[in-house]
């Protein structure tokens, strides 16, 4: 037999012995292709049953988010409609006070008024001394003194006091004749007044300067 031919043999018998062995190959090949394609499905249905269970979850926060804010919209609603009459009941509780804050003074000055009357009358209609209508102008003015300090009313003092402008007001400044007299009232031209320590109206005075 020729070296030709005994090739040929040859290459028959591997080409031969090597077919299963390629078929094993495309076997193995096939099977991981498949076992790939499963995993793949798989994480798709995962990916795919987690987003629907975030979706789901999302909606559930959005109805809570919902319900919430309509909650505190109520709450706001009620409380600015509240605060609202408040405002309304106090700013007309304020109005009335500002309107009848003079209401008590004035019912307790007009029995003083009352006194002015009578002097009046029974002065013009008889003949009185001076000395009674003294007597009857101070009762009145000691009367209507007492009211307005039981109202919180109180003098400034100017008597041998210092000029102080908390409560003092210059209207006219005299030189002094002796160094220790600066600064001190000389006269008092119109008493002034505290309203429970509030000044109302500044003492008029002179000073020495």
């Amino acid at each position: 037999m020729t070296n030709e031919g005994i090739n040929n043999i040859e290459n028959i018998e591997n080409d031969t012995f090597n077919e299963p062995e390629n078929e094993g190959n495309v076997k193995n090949d096939a099977s991981t292709d498949t076992n790939a394609e499963v995993e793949v499905n798989q994480a798709q249905q995962r990916t795919m049953f987690g987003k629907k269970d975030r979706h789901y979850h999302c909606k559930l926060e959005i109805n809570r988010l919902k319900t919430e804010n309509a909650e505190l919209q109520d709450k706001f609603l009620r409380l600015y409609s509240e605060f609202d009459n408040f405002r309304k009941r106090t700013q007309k509780e304020r109005l009335d006070l500002i309107k009848n804050a003079s209401q008590s003074l004035i019912t307790g000055i007009l029995p003083v008024l009352d006194d002015l009357e009578r002097a009046i009358s029974y002065n013009a209609n008889s003949d009185v001394s001076i000395e009674s209508m003294r007597e009857g102008e101070l009762l009145i003015y000691q009367k209507l003194l007492n009211l307005l300090k039981q109202r919180g009313l109180t003098a400034i003092e100017t008597k041998e006091v210092p000029f102080n402008t908390d409560f003092h007001e210059a209207i006219s400044i005299v030189p002094a004749q002796n160094p220790e007299d600066k600064g001190k009232i000389l006269e008092e031209v119109e008493k002034g007044y505290l309203l429970n320590d509030k000044v109302i109206r500044f003492s008029k005075v002179i000073i020495y300067q």
